[in-house]
């Protein structure tokens, strides 16, 4: 493969329920951890639901960061989506973790990209390979 970036499927447990059922708390909290990561926050979308819970996503420069929260069972499932070599996914969820006080974090960490056979006819100067992950992006 080619990898074009790291995906971190993130499970956290036995969390903080107040905290993971408080939309402008994790807006905040996400928007950090992707700080933290080195990537360049662009734009967010959170909601809550009723009676509890919620989504959202951070978009970065980078690619994305998502999370659904399920604090009736201290619960948060987390998508770190990062390409390009300056930003850190794993600074996020350890982040997140620390944040959301979650007693048990596990990740699954994914290499995306493109077919061996494919090639890098788009990579760019910086060594990324698409629009998605260069500098300059249109907001």
């Amino acid at each position: 493969m080619n990898p074009l970036g790291t995906h971190l499927l993130v499970d956290l447990w036995s969390g903080n329920g107040e905290k993971m059922n408080n939309l402008e708390y994790l807006k905040r909290t996400m928007s950090g951890a992707a700080q933290v990561s080195g990537a360049t926050v662009l734009k967010t979308v959170f909601q809550d639901f009723n009676p509890h819970g919620v989504s959202g996503v951070v978009v970065i420069a980078e690619s994305h960061l998502t999370i659904h929260t399920w604090p009736e069972h201290g619960y948060a499932a987390v998508d770190i989506f990062t390409c390009g070599a300056k930003v850190d996914p794993w600074k996020a969820a350890r982040f997140l973790k620390e944040e959301l006080e979650a007693a048990d974090m596990e990740i699954r960490d994914f290499q995306r990209g493109l077919p061996p056979h494919q090639n890098s006819a788009n990579q760019t100067g910086d060594g990324t390979r698409n629009a998605a992950c260069r500098n300059t992006h249109r907001q």
